[in-house]
């Protein structure tokens, strides 16, 4: 415990007397030919330390060259050869990193990373990092072959999807995608980007698929063959509902009966009741409308009675007179 707390102290003591942040970098970084790479360049804030000035110096020849500078004022990229190329890093407080696009071979060469800072006391200290680059002609990797459906590689019929094709090294990389045929034949080329398209997929479509790719440097590098699977879907669902061919009832058959049969079968299997199968009788439902309706024709049928025998009364009555 006391050796721990010996060593705390001693830590403590160092950085009040040589408190300076700190750069963080690696002794070297390989980059791909006309490709991109981050030269990595950090150190830890400390707390009244404030970043002044940010240089990024490259070999050439005997003497270091300024090629970027942020200061007080912004970003300066000083060589036209770096620029529309060139960026370094601003979003993440003590993050310097270099990035460098579109690598030529004459990239290769010692970087420093240098960092000015003002210290509490109003002085200015600086630190630097020299890291070599080096550049790397790199063959293209087996590409490999992704989707971003949810799906997968078995989708439904018309629906939008693209298959990935990705490999890694020197670019330009160029892509083809194959489909595989039956029967030993060669596979058939169906495109020359790195994204296979389907707008409305088909049950044609429907195959063995894989994707080359050839980079500047290197041979040819072909992906595993995919399944892709497109789901016919189109039928619609059946749903069996069968009506009753014959009805017993002790009533006669009518056409009013019959109509009032057909409706009360399509409501009651709309609605999921079980309907009237023969010989079961009639559902509920029919009964009453049956009963409702022969009370309807009765009260009408006495109201005609009623009203005819009015009128004879009335006509006896004016001959009388």
């Amino acid at each position: 415990m006391g050796l721990l707390l010996g060593l705390l102290f001693l830590g403590h003591l160092t950085v009040v007397t040589y408190g300076h942040p700190i750069l963080e970098a690696p002794e070297s970084v390989t980059g791909p030919w006309k490709g991109d790479v981050n030269i990595p360049c950090t150190y830890g804030p400390l707390q009244g330390y404030t970043q002044v000035m940010v240089k990024w110096l490259v070999q050439r020849g005997w003497d270091p060259v300024t090629i970027f500078l942020r200061d007080s004022s912004g970003d300066h990229i000083q060589l036209a050869k770096y620029r529309g190329r060139l960026q370094v890093n601003h979003e993440v407080p003590g993050d310097v990193s270099l990035q460098l696009n579109t690598l030529e071979m004459d990239d290769r060469s010692h970087y420093t990373c240098e960092v000015t800072w003002q210290t509490p006391s109003g002085n200015q200290v600086v630190r630097d990092k020299i890291i070599d680059l080096r550049i790397q002609k790199v063959s293209v990797s087996k590409p490999t072959v992704t989707t971003g459906s949810g799906y997968g590689f078995t989708v439904p019929q018309g629906m939008r999807i693209s298959l990935q094709c990705q490999a890694w090294g020197s670019p330009p990389i160029s892509y083809v995608w194959y489909k595989e045929q039956t029967n030993n034949q060669e596979p058939i080329k169906v495109a020359v980007l790195s994204t296979l398209l389907f707008k409305h997929a088909m049950v044609a479509d429907s195959g063995s698929y894989f994707c080359a790719a050839k980079g500047r440097v290197g041979s040819e590098q072909r992906s595993n063959i995919v399944k892709f699977v497109v789901k016919d879907s189109s039928k619609p669902l059946k749903t069996k509902t069968e009506a009753p061919t014959t009805m017993q009832s002790p009533l006669e058959e009518t056409s009013t009966v019959k109509l009032i049969w057909k409706w009360t079968t399509e409501v009651d299997v709309y609605l999921g009741a079980a309907s009237a199968e023969p010989g079961k009788g009639l559902p509920v439902f029919s009964i009453v409308l049956i009963i409702s309706l022969c009370c309807i024709v009765v009260f009408i049928m006495a109201y005609v009675m009623v009203c005819r025998k009015t009128s004879q009364q009335e006509h006896v009555y004016e001959v009388a007179r």
